[in-house]
């Protein structure tokens, strides 16, 4: 799916739901930095596969690794937004909840894709998808699409809950 908004749904209905055990700008972010890469050879015209090798599980688990990593890092620096937009709970989240919503989220966007896409390779080195289904096209957008729609409805109702708190 690239440059597609699909990816986001999933990512909001899971991110936001789970977003007391994993990080869930982590996981958000995760689920759709694996698009670089077709943005890359897209953009630059590149010699290189449009879902090449960012699109293999063991590369997406070790970019979910380092996502991770870096948004730790960055968390000190983003905790009051991320309070403010109430995209963290209240109890600081450790490393492991970063570490696993980076992975997780790139695992899922290349499981995602994978039915989709006959040039991915999730399985890297092998060059075959056993994956492969392009049949199931109608029902991943789907999907999506009612992800995301679950994601805004339950990310919207944390914020009337908020409201109303504050107002009483």
């Amino acid at each position: 799916m690239p440059f597609t908004p699909f990816h986001l749904g999933p990512a909001l209905g899971l991110g936001v739901s789970f977003r007391k055990y994993i990080h869930a700008p982590t996981f958000i972010l995760a689920n759709v930095i694996i698009d670089i890469e077709p943005l890359l050879v897209i953009l630059f015209n590149l010699r290189y596969p449009l879902h090449g090798y960012l699109h293999t599980f063991f590369s997406a688990f070790f970019l979910g690794l380092a996502l991770g990593y870096i948004m730790f890092f960055f968390e000190r620096f983003c905790y009051s937004l991320y309070r403010v937009i109430y995209l963290e709970p209240i109890n600081n989240l450790n490393l492991k909840s970063f570490m696993l919503a980076g992975i997780l989220g790139t695992i899922l966007h290349v499981l995602l894709d994978s039915p989709l896409y006959s040039d991915i390779h999730p399985f890297y080195p092998l060059i075959t998808n056993p994956l492969y289904n392009p049949n199931l096209a109608f029902e991943i957008y789907i999907i999506c699409v009612f992800m995301g729609i679950f994601g805004i409805i339950y990310y919207v109702s944390l914020l009337v809950v908020s409201l109303y708190k504050r107002l009483h």
